[in-house]
């Protein structure tokens, strides 16, 4: 392990020797587009605004992938190039084990997703941007291995290949069971996940509680909303900004509220749920309420039930 490691650093310390600082903010800017913060106003903008059903499977596949990649680093126990070797400059904060690469693992599940699902041509260029420098940034700024990247690539196309074959019989089947077994499924599932390793890893309670929030959101949405995010261009321009301030307002409140609470596991499931459930059900009863958004065909009243 230790030559592999030894043989990762050379390729950081050229590109730092080289490159930077000249180079810092291009990069940051590309490991910003991997980061929490940018998913927390990406996810929303597909789910309310350009395809609900897509935006809810992403959004699903997205935190499932960051459990999988916080029981791994778990697992690996590897050291991050800065700690590894003091030459190499930390440029960006990183916490936590290094591989696999969170950033690059992400980006392939999402652009994957993107690319598969839309089919778009800009989709495949875009795509193939973040995939590349996304990544690269990692190695640039310090926080990764080029095996790290590797490990993000690998595990990302396997769960991306296993939820395409996977996501739609299990779809039909909760659609086929009604609301009370997709209540279940989103409660119970993220639950069972937590147990499986929250004796030593309390990391994964950021997307098994967003998941678990956002799970409930989308099942009461589905029964009592009707919720689609079609619309005018400036419908839903207004629609992002309206969520995307009170979201922003929410997650920031949240974590200065609970920092002042302990222990803070069990507060920082808390807040997650919370910005999931908001994500999933309160940003669109707000849109419909504020006439920003409209209804499905299939939804007549509050209590009639819609699936899909």
């Amino acid at each position: 392990m230790e030559t592999i490691l030894d043989w990762g650093v050379v390729p950081i310390l050229w590109l730092q020797q080289r490159f930077s600082p000249e180079l810092d903010l291009f990069f940051e800017a590309f490991t910003f587009l991997g980061n929490e913060g940018f998913y927390l106003l990406f996810l929303p903008l597909v789910y309310w605004c350009i395809d609900r059903r897509q935006g809810a499977r992403l959004a699903v596949l997205l935190l499932f992938s960051t459990y999988v990649n916080a029981v791994t680093k778990t697992l690996a126990h590897q050291p991050r190039p800065f700690e590894y070797d003091p030459a190499v400059k930390k440029i960006v904060d990183a916490k936590g084990g290094g591989f696999p690469s969170g950033h690059t693992q992400g980006t392939v599940v999402i652009w994957g997703y993107l690319i598969h699902q839309f089919r778009r041509h800009w989709l495949w260029v875009v795509g193939a941007i973040m995939l590349v420098f996304v990544p690269l940034s990692r190695v640039y700024l310090g926080v990764h291995f080029p095996t790290d990247l590797l490990g993000g690539y690998v595990i990302g196309a396997v769960l991306l290949l296993l939820w395409f074959r996977l996501e739609p019989p299990v779809e039909e089947w909760l659609a086929q069971r009604g609301f009370v077994w997709q209540l279940g499924a989103a409660v119970g599932g993220p639950l069972f996940l937590i147990l499986l390793f929250i004796a030593w890893n309390t990391y994964i309670l950021i997307p098994a509680g967003t998941l678990m929030g956002l799970g409930v959101g989308i099942a009461l949405e589905r029964k009592w909303l009707g919720f689609e995010a079609d619309g005018t261009v400036s419908s839903k321009v207004v629609r992002f900004l309206v969520g995307a301030i009170l979201l922003i307002a929410i997650h920031a409140g949240l974590k200065y509220a609970f920092s002042f609470m302990g222990p803070a596991a069990p507060f920082r499931f808390c807040r997650y749920l919370i910005i999931g459930f908001w994500i999933g059900f309160v940003s669109p009863w707000i849109f419909l309420k504020l006439r920003l958004a409209g209804k499905g065909e299939g939804i007549k009243s509050k209590a009639a039930p819609v699936r899909g």
